[in-house]
């Protein structure tokens, strides 16, 4: 194979396909009708997951977006507002489940790098007042897609969690890629279970699994979602097999997602070099933005999928490239290689 011929795909850490080994270990699980609550394998999966996070329970669900959707509609119901970042999956790109999930309205705050503070949250909870949406719920994410992967830390969320308790407000995180920032922090996740009502775990990212997302909370909570999650259609039967895969990510793939950061770095500094770069924000997990200057994003996309490199469009002048488990040092050295080509 020549160096072109190797296809660099950094669009998102979604594309990671399921190893031999994860995929011997969903065929040999144990299965059952996870609607009746009997499949083992979820069971294992749910339980272990709650009791890392030293939380009640868990429901697993096909998705991500899922499990934010179901915890909005969880703590919200119509004409009440959810606080969150203006740059939240939640409220970017989940379809506007927001919306037409829990029929709530959002209010949007500005932060460094997608994060929020709990000044800035204290200043825009509404009044009791006939005008206004009652403000019942407060979404963070971690770690930040749009803010380059930066990473909340407990210190940051003490004051938040400690103003939702003062004034009655529930906390919610999206652990898009929670994994990816407890790897960064060392923090442990029994001590982010302290600090949420419900979190959000998603495996089909960093962690190599092909589908599926735990929701976190109280066994009352978990139990209303369970309902809500039916009625999304997002009940499976024999789902031990995806369970399963979810077990195994756990096992085995968290601690080398710092591989991941690593390479995420290296993939920044040679993107500094690279013509129409005009910065990379500041990389902390595994996602590099790079902002462009005199040329559009497309055709930036254009000239590296040339050199079969993959990236995707992250805004007016930005592009986002993602490293995964399955861009290895061979894909990385490649990048490097076409890109100093290109400098040239």
């Amino acid at each position: 194979m020549n160096d072109n011929q190797l296809r660099v795909d950094l669009r998102s850490d979604t594309l990671t396909l399921p190893t031999k080994e994860m995929k011997e270990t969903m065929l040999n699980a144990g299965l059952g009708d996870d609607v009746f609550g009997e499949d083992p394998t979820v069971n294992i999966l749910e339980d272990k997951l709650a009791g890392l996070f030293g939380m009640e329970a868990g429901l697993f669900c096909p998705s991500g977006t899922m499990t934010n959707q179901i915890a909005i509609k969880l703590h919200t119901r119509p004409q009440t507002e959810v606080i969150c970042h203006q740059f939240s999956h939640i409220y970017l790109y989940e379809g506007g489940g927001i919306m037409s999930n829990s029929l709530a309205s959002v209010k949007l705050l500005d932060g460094k790098l997608g994060k929020i503070e709990a000044e800035a949250i204290r200043q825009v909870i509404n009044a009791d007042d006939d005008h206004l949406p009652e403000t019942t719920l407060v979404s963070l994410e971690n770690t930040m897609n749009k803010g380059g992967g930066s990473v909340y830390t407990l210190d940051e969320i003490r004051p938040i969690r400690q103003l939702c308790k003062e004034t009655g407000l529930k906390l919610h995180l999206d652990g898009a890629r929670i994994f990816n920032a407890l790897v960064h922090s060392g923090e442990r996740p029994f001590d982010w279970g302290k600090m949420f009502d419900t979190i959000s775990v998603c495996l089909s990212k960093g962690l190599g699994c092909p589908v599926g997302s735990v929701l976190l909370g109280s066994r009352v909570e978990i139990k209303r979602a369970r309902k809500i999650r039916k009625a999304m259609g997002g009940g499976m039967r024999q789902a031990g097999m995806l369970a399963a895969a979810g077990i195994y990510a756990l096992d085995h793939n968290v601690f080398r997602l710092e591989e991941d950061h690593e390479r995420a770095k290296a993939v920044g500094k040679i993107l500094e070099k690279a013509p129409f770069v005009k910065e990379v924000l500041p990389i902390t997990t595994n996602i590099v933005i790079a902002r462009l200057s005199q040329i559009s994003p497309e055709s930036f996309l254009d000239e590296l999928t040339e050199r079969n490199i993959w990236a995707v469009k992250f805004g007016r002048d930005q592009i986002r490239m993602v490293t995964h488990m399955d861009f290895t040092d061979q894909h990385l050295e490649a990048f490097e290689s076409r890109i100093k080509r290109w400098e040239k």
